[in-house]
């Protein structure tokens, strides 16, 4: 089941898109955004899979948030929704993938919808070079190196990421994307702001809340796994 994040300043327009989705098999409605602010405060607080986002917006231009929201570090597919067809060409300079004129007809909305699902899934590949032997983190002591064979996760919290580890936890220059272009096939993505070290991983099991979580040899953390992420990491797990 993919999230959708529904974003118009219109209740209506967004009223009928969710009935719309009600009726497709595969998708519903996460969360609703009057505003390109409200937008990005959804994204961040519920990781939907899709953003259907309006162009003209009161606050915030919907072009506008396409592109705050394609420097997010695992951005959710975009697809505008608008009722004017001259944004075109500048709405394809962004990553959005889809483009629907209002109103919107059932069958072009699962088309975009189907065809922004297909990325959403785990990456699987190798880092060039090899995988480096260590990461190097800020510590009290400054700099130190800890040996790759002792991370468990890293998790991002706003603009610093942590490296939880057998020793402990440090803060990283890293990025989470730039951590998982560099340890590739090594880790897996369970939440937009947590990494996991596949190697560590014992079972994934259910929270207090429902949800998902991964339980990690040799450390007492559990980092959980958003509904977004929650089917790739299931069908990693069977696979390995």
């Amino acid at each position: 089941m993919l999230n959708v994040l529904l974003v118009d300043d219109e209740p209506l327009a967004r009223a009928r898109l969710e009935r719309m989705i009600q009726d497709l098999e595969g998708y519903q409605v996460s969360s609703q955004a009057g505003t390109a602010a409200k937008a990005l405060e959804a994204i961040e607080r519920d990781d939907p899979d899709i953003v259907l986002l309006d162009i003209q917006m009161p606050g915030g231009n919907g072009l506008e948030a396409a592109q705050q929201i394609g420097e997010l570090d695992d951005p959710p597919a975009v697809i505008f929704c608008t009722a004017y067809d001259q944004h075109a060409l500048e709405a394809f300079s962004t990553t959005a993938v889809g483009y629907l004129l209002k109103p919107v007809r059932r069958d072009d909305l699962q088309k975009a919808l189907d065809k922004a699902g297909k990325p959403n899934k785990v990456q699987r590949s190798a880092p060039a070079g090899g995988l480096p032997g260590s990461i190097t983190a800020k510590t009290h002591k400054g700099l130190e190196r800890i040996p790759l064979r002792n991370v468990r996760y890293f998790h991002a919290d706003q603009k610093y990421v942590t490296v939880y580890h057998t020793g402990g936890q440090h803060l990283l220059d890293n990025t989470l994307k730039e951590l998982e272009q560099t340890l590739g096939s090594a880790v897996v993505r369970v939440h937009r702001n947590a990494l996991v070290m596949v190697e560590h991983i014992q079972a994934l099991e259910r929270c207090a809340d429902g949800g998902y979580c991964i339980c990690l040899r040799d450390s007492e953390h559990k980092p959980a796994v958003s509904r977004r992420h929650a089917s790739a990491v299931k069908a990693l797990l069977q696979s390995l």
